[in-house]
């Protein structure tokens, strides 16, 4: 929808209560729109400085804007792996879970998930990315709207299983022995040493990122949901390497180490993109 039709739409809406709830979405969305826009600039000033040859003084005169502002610009817009996730506001989604209490069943969230959930959110926040929470039930099949980053595994909601399928590269299968991530191209599988052996506390995760028709998804997807903290935590660290501007996909599979209190301490990829990693 054209910007002066949200206007339209919103300044024409009876309800009060639905303008205001619209009102605080657009607010929430145009400011994320403004904050990649000044990310589409310093990347076009780079490119001009870089690719073409030209001195910021020069490309200050072709904007219209001065040296100091160019300097500026350049030191306080958001970098360029803000875009792995999208323009914003991002969804980020985990599992409901349920289980027995007093003998009833009652919804929960798994803990690891929940640090997962709370990594992206940190993420995001460090590229000025606006995030909101989603609850995935156990009987959703699409992601939401929208870019989102959503972390669950195909045990725990078809969504998941539905956006495997669409992956080329990776699959993630259940059998007699155990949950194992496939590399489809191979053959080969990569099982998770803590799901052997509970006392190995090393476990494994997958993620894909895509671009679909105008939005970014992230998927996310351990073994268990410590390997998805793991993946989390890798992400945050090397996002910078991993976004690659030319490329509408990126996928790997991540190891991480943890404690006895389920905190991640490192974590690496093991078979994925082939990125240099500075830090």
């Amino acid at each position: 929808m054209a910007i002066a039709d949200d206007f339209d739409a919103l300044r024409n809406d009876p309800d009060p209560i639905r303008r205001g709830r619209r009102a605080t979405d657009l607010i929430t969305i145009y400011q994320q729109r403004a904050i990649e826009l000044a990310r589409l600039r310093k990347a076009a000033i780079e490119e001009a400085h870089h690719q073409q040859g030209m001195s910021y003084t020069d490309i200050a005169a072709q904007l219209g804007i001065t040296k100091g502002r160019i300097t500026q610009i350049r030191t306080t817009a958001p970098g360029p792996e803000r875009a792995f996730f999208g323009v914003g506001p991002v969804s980020v989604g985990i599992p409901r879970r349920y289980g027995f209490e007093d003998g009833r069943e009652r919804p929960y969230f798994d803990a690891n998930d929940q640090a997962a959930q709370e990594q992206v959110e940190a993420t995001l926040a460090r590229l000025s990315l606006a995030s909101t929470r989603i609850a995935i039930d156990s009987d959703r099949d699409v992601p939401p709207s929208g870019d989102c980053v959503i972390i669950c595994g195909p045990k725990s909601a078809p969504v998941a299983r539905n956006l495997m399928n669409d992956d080329p590269d990776f699959d993630i299968e259940r059998h007699d022995d155990g949950w194992w991530i496939i590399d489809t191209h191979t053959g080969r599988r990569y099982e998770s040493p803590f799901r052997a052996d509970a006392h190995t506390r090393i476990d494994i995760g997958y993620f894909r990122r895509r671009e679909d028709r105008g939005r970014v998804i992230v998927h996310i997807a351990g073994i268990t949901s410590i390997g998805s903290l793991g993946v989390a935590r890798w992400i945050d660290k090397y996002v910078a390497e991993l976004f690659d501007p030319a490329a509408d996909t990126a996928s790997g599979v991540v190891e991480c180490d943890f404690d006895a209190d389920f905190s991640v301490s490192d974590s690496r990829i093991i078979l994925g993109p082939n990125i240099v990693l500075r830090r």
